[in-house]
């Protein structure tokens, strides 16, 4: 066993399997795919760190208890069609790949995308498609999406991605609330989101989700 597949292993009982996070299909995953393989290269000896990691850009990837937590409460069947919104070097992209039908991948900064690109081609993963595209604007033509991850805080969300999102389709968000954030997943019924808090859980704001003129949750 190399000593990433260790380490790897480490992280999911330390970290995962301790939080909780039970779904098979999440477990297996995060045991499959090589994390070090979607940070910089500078990065790889704390991959598996638990916290979130500074990779450059304005990104962080999301420690893995929080994006365990996350995908496991957003429950994706194998027919269900994912967007990623802030997708990083593609690790959670790849992670999600495993349960879902196919992926559609965001990134604002076109160096990000294209390393997500070329990083999830290398590790021989084809049902992800990387796009180079504003966040708050997601992949219209791609939706509507049964399943929406948003990697980063934010205080609210644009009417714009809220429209991607399939009658019945679920989104995670971690959100901004003083010290703490809290991660909640909302469910679309009759066109509006409603929301259930899931874990306590932080990260950096992403640009274009604060809260909107006039809006309040």
């Amino acid at each position: 066993m190399s000593d990433f597949a260790a380490r790897r292993t480490t992280m999911v009982d330390t970290q995962v399997r301790t939080s909780d996070v039970t779904k098979f299909p999440v477990i297996d995953a995060m045991l499959t795919i090589p994390r070090e393989e979607f940070v910089p290269a500078s990065r790889r000896s704390v991959a598996y760190s638990g916290e979130n990691l500074d990779i450059g850009h304005g990104r962080v990837l999301l420690e893995p208890r929080t994006l365990a937590k996350m995908v496991d409460a957003l429950d994706i069947q194998p027919d269900e069609l994912v967007l990623d919104l802030a997708c990083g070097y593609g690790y959670s992209a790849a992670v999600m790949a495993r349960m879902a039908e196919a992926v559609v991948a965001i990134e604002d900064d076109a160096e990000l995308a294209s390393e997500a690109e070329q990083r999830l081609s290398e590790a021989g993963i084809d049902n992800v498609a990387v796009l180079h595209a504003p966040l708050t604007e997601g992949a219209p033509k791609q939706g509507p999406y049964d399943v929406i991850l948003i990697e980063g805080a934010v205080q609210d969300i644009p009417v714009a991605i809220v429209e991607q999102l399939r009658e019945g389709g679920r989104v995670a968000a971690l959100f901004v609330e003083g010290a703490l954030g809290v991660a909640r997943i909302g469910t679309r019924q009759n066109g509006q989101l409603s929301w259930r808090y899931s874990f306590n859980a932080k990260a950096p704001m992403l640009p274009g989700f604060g809260l909107q003129r006039g809006f309040a949750l």
